[in-house]
C-alpha cells in the first residue's frame, strides 16, 4: 500500500477518482456524438437512433446488477473491483474509438445493415461502461472510512469527473466530435488502467452484523427512491438522445446547406450540454451541500427537480436561438446537479456497506429502465411535426419525479453530510 493511500491525502483521492472519471468521460462522448454521428454521417432516422440507444440500457440492466453482485465477493488479479475496471475500461476505450468508424466495422464484418453494427458497438460500449461504473463507485466506499472521509472521496469524484465531462463537450464544440473521440479514447484507457496499479484493495470488507444489516436495507424507502429517480432519468435520457432533432428544427437557420447545418447542430448540442454539466459539477459542493444541511436532502432534491421541469417547459416555448437554449440549459442544470449527486447520498444511508456493489447495481435499474423506456419517445417524435413536444414530455416526467421525491423520508437536516458523486 502506497503512502498516499495510508494517509488518505489529496493525491490518493484524485487517483481514486480517475476510473469513475474515465467512465463518465466515455458516457459524455456517447451523449455528445452518438446521435449526431448516426444522423449526419449514416443517415439514420430518429426512431432508428432510439433503437440504437436502447442497447445501452439493456446492457445496464444486466451489467451493473450482476457485476455489482459478483464484485462484492470476487477476488482475482489482486482485487475485487480492479479486474472489472481494467476489462471494462479497455473495452470502453476501444468502442469509443470505433464510434465514427461504424461503416468500416460493417464492411469488415460483412454486415450491410448499418443499424445492426451501430447497435453492436453501442451495446458493447455501454456494457463496458456498466461493467466498470459500478466497481469505480464501489471501490471508493471500500477504501475510505465511513463518515466525512468517505464523503470527501465522493466529492473528489464528482468534481474531477464533472470537470472532465465539461471538457469533453467543449472539445466537441470547438474542435469537433472526431477530435473528441480520438482524445477521449486515450483518456478513457489511461484513466481506467493506470490508477489500478497505484491502489491496493483490502481482501476483507468490514461486515455488518445481521441486526445492523437489517436496519440498513429499508426496502420500502428504497422503492420510493427508485421510482422517483426513474421518472427523472426518463426526462433526462430523452433529452440527451433527441435534443439534436429539436435543435435541427428550431435553431438551425433555414437555407443552410447540409454540411453547415450538421456542423452547427453538433456545435450547439456540445455547448448546450457543456453548460448543463458545468452547473452540474459546480453546484453540489458549493450550493446543494449547504442547502441540504439546512432543509434536508430530500427537500433539496425535490426543489431542484421541480426547477428542472420548469426549465424544460421554458425550452419548449422560448428556446428559439442558441443563446436562449444555453441560458435555459443552465436552469435545467440545477436539477441535473441534484440528479448526479443527491440520490446516491440518500440511498447509501439505507443499505449495508458489505453489499454496496449489489445495492448500487439495483439502484442503477432506476436509471437504465427509464433509459429503455425513452425509446418510445422517439416514436412519438416521429409522428409529430413540432419537435418542441420533446421538452413537454421531459418536463412532465420531471414534474412527476419532484412530486414523488416528497414521499421519501430523510434524516434531520442537521445530520446531513455533503453529497457524493454522480450515478450513471
Amino acid at each position: 500500500m502506497l503512502d498516499m493511500q495510508k494517509r488518505l491525502n489529496h493525491l490518493f483521492y484524485a487517483t481514486l477518482s480517475l476510473p469513475a472519471t474515465a467512465m463518465g468521460f466515455a458516457l459524455c462522448i456517447q451523449i455528445s456524438a452518438l446521435s449526431w454521428i448516426l444522423s449526419t454521417r449514416f443517415n439514420l432516422e430518429i426512431h432508428q437512433i432510439g433503437i440504437v440507444w436502447a442497447a445501452g440500457p439493456l446492457a445496464g440492466i444486466f451489467g451493473q446488477v450482476i457485476i455489482g453482485l459478483i464484485s462484492d465477493d470476487a477476488w482475482f488479479w489482486g482485487g475485487r473491483r480492479r479486474p472489472f475496471i481494467l476489462i471494462g475500461g479497455t473495452l470502453a476505450a476501444l468502442m469509443v474509438f470505433l464510434l465514427p468508424r461504424i461503416d468500416v466495422v460493417s464492411q469488415l464484418l460483412g454486415i450491410k445493415n448499418i443499424v445492426i453494427v451501430a447497435v453492436i458497438i453501442a451495446l458493447t460500449l455501454d456494457l463496458s461502461i456498466n461493467i466498470s461504473f459500478n466497481p469505480t463507485r464501489s471501490i471508493i466506499a471500500d477504501l475510505t472510512p465511513e463518515g466525512e472521509t468517505r464523503t470527501r472521496g465522493y466529492t473528489w469524484m464528482q468534481t474531477i469527473s464533472g470537470f472532465f465531462g465539461v471538457a469533453a463537450y467543449i472539445i466537441g464544440a470547438t474542435l469537433g466530435n472526431d477530435v473528441l473521440i480520438s482524445v477521449g479514447a486515450g483518456i478513457v484507457f489511461v484513466f481506467s488502467v493506470v490508477p489500478m496499479f497505484f491502489i491496493k484493495e483490502e481482501r476483507e470488507l468490514v461486515k455488518k452484523n445481521e441486526t445492523a444489516a437489517a436496519t440498513k436495507a429499508d426496502w420500502g424507502q428504497l422503492w420510493r427512491i427508485y421510482i422517483a429517480h426513474g421518472f427523472a432519468w426518463l426526462g433526462v435520457q430523452a433529452m440527451f438522445v433527441y435534443t439534436y432533432g429539436f435543435i435541427q428544427q428550431q435553431l438551425v437557420p433555414v437555407g443552410l446547406d447540409t454540411k453547415a447545418a450538421n456542423a452547427m447542430s453538433g456545435q450547439v448540442i456540445a455547448y448546450a450540454f457543456a453548460v448543463l454539466n458545468t452547473v452540474g459539477f459546480l453546484l453540489p459542493a458549493l450550493v446543494l451541500a449547504p442547502l441540504a444541511r439546512r432543509i434536508g436532502r430530500v427537500h433539496t432534491q425535490a426543489g431542484c427537480i421541480a426547477i428542472m421541469a420548469l426549465g424544460y417547459f421554458l425550452i419548449a416555448t422560448m428556446a428559439r436561438t442558441p443563446m436562449m437554449l444555453y441560458a435555459l440549459m443552465a436552469v435545467v442544470g440545477i436539477g441535473w446537479s441534484a440528479i448526479v449527486s443527491l440520490p446516491f447520498a440518500i440511498m447509501s444511508d439505507k443499505v449495508d456497506k458489505s453489499r454496496m456493489g449489489f445495492f448500487m447495481g439495483v439502484f442503477n435499474l432506476s436509471v437504465v429502465l427509464p433509459q429503455l423506456m425513452s425509446t418510445g419517445v422517439g416514436f412519438v417524435l416521429k409522428r409529430v411535426a413540432d419537435q418542441s413536444i420533446l421538452y413537454v414530455i421531459c418536463g412532465t416526467s420531471l414534474a412527476i419525479s419532484a412530486a414523488l421525491w416528497c414521499l421519501v423520508k430523510d434524516e434531520a437536516p442537521a445530520t446531513q453530510p455533503a453529497m457524493p458523486g454522480p450515478v450513471h
